[in-house]
């Protein structure tokens, strides 16, 4: 009896908060079946999120706590009452149940656990919507850390050191999904929107597992709308929409371009008719390589260090890494294994000799 006037509060509840919002839609079909709430969570301490829960600790999926919005869903920020905070996805609505094919997937993306990829701590499914409750990563993604300017109109500069630091975490991540999990996961929309840092600036490669859940769930979504985001597709995606781990690689490659020019992949400014891959191709055709690098990152360079040149030298041999990235031909690139140990050999230039590049 207990359990059924709970389970009418929450049904209450989702009605008042579907009539009070209308940014956040919430469908219920009440004729199908009753309210059902699933939690599922992957740790030894199993952790019991109810939706009203969730509803509580966002305040109703309200504007103030919702943090980002992608191709897959929204994402909402959840302080919980243990003192935990959260990031909840609500994913976008999927047009057929695959009820049984969210468990599977979940079950499989609740497995995968590494240093560099956002831990995936539960799910919650409210009658049509499904939730995925994530660990919450402090300083938010790279994305913002080196393209969007805070309130107060300015944004920490990332050292060159962090940014080495970042540049290896996605690619640990990123090669563990490649390399390490069976079957393979083939990322299909690496950026830098994806690449969340934690407390501690460590690089974690999020969203890994989405295009292929969403695709399982929904089969009237075109291929087109799972294969990336303009600016770090590959030239062999608009070819045909199969999407491969070299894929992934030179997505990868992007998010490298990015950190050390601190440019967007696309913007007709900088760049006019083509992109930043195209951009910094033409600079290396005509030995200009250091002229792609941050003009902040080299004027910090120059303060630590009296003329930095090592520093650069060094910018210029993670360029020659990066470009292997973006090759056009995805036999020319590197594998994630092969990227992983190059930018690990990325020591200071003083103790490894002169840089290959020019």
């Amino acid at each position: 009896m207990r359990s059924r006037r709970k389970e009418a509060q929450e049904v209450k509840m989702l009605t008042s908060l579907q009539a009070s919002q209308s940014a956040t839609t919430w469908k219920i079909d009440k004729e199908k079946e009753p309210l059902s709430i699933n939690v599922a969570t992957f740790q030894r301490q199993l952790r019991k999120l109810k939706f009203s829960q969730l509803i509580e600790a966002t305040n109703g999926f309200s504007a103030e706590s919702l943090i980002g919005s992608g191709g897959f869903g929204e994402v909402f920020k959840a302080n919980l009452k243990d003192g935990s905070s959260v990031a909840i996805k609500k994913l976008i609505r999927l047009s057929c149940q695959g009820d049984r094919e969210f468990m599977a997937e979940m079950e499989t993306l609740g497995k995968i656990k590494h240093r560099n990829l956002v831990p995936l701590l539960g799910y919650c499914k409210v009658g049509e919507e499904r939730l995925l409750v994530y660990e919450f990563m402090e300083y938010g993604s790279l994305e913002e850390m080196l393209h969007v300017k805070t309130k107060t109109g300015d944004r920490r500069t990332l050292t060159w050191e962090e940014r080495k630091q970042i540049a290896r975490g996605a690619a640990k991540g990123l090669c563990f999904l490649h390399h390490n999990c069976i079957p393979h996961i083939i990322h299909r929309d690496m950026k830098s929107s994806n690449v969340l840092l934690d407390h501690e600036m460590e690089a974690r490669v999020s969203d890994f597992g989405m295009a292929r859940l969403i695709s399982a769930l929904d089969t009237h979504l075109s291929v087109s709308t799972l294969a990336g985001t303009p600016g770090y597709v590959p030239p062999e995606y608009y070819q045909s929409f199969r999407c491969t781990a070299k894929g992934d690689v030179y997505s990868f490659g992007v998010v490298l371009l990015e950190l050390l020019t601190g440019k967007r992949p696309t913007d007709k400014e900088d760049f006019g008719d083509t992109n930043l891959v195209g951009w910094v191709k033409i600079k290396v055709r005509e030995g200009k390589g250091r002229e792609v690098i941050d003009p902040q990152l080299l004027s910090a360079t120059r303060e630590s260090n009296e003329d930095g040149v090592e520093e650069v030298i060094e910018m210029l041999r993670y360029l020659d890494i990066t470009m292997q990235c973006v090759e056009d031909f995805p036999s020319k690139r590197p594998n994630m294994l092969q990227a992983v140990a190059m930018l690990r050999e990325l020591t200071p230039a003083s103790s490894n000799g002169s840089s290959s590049s020019g």
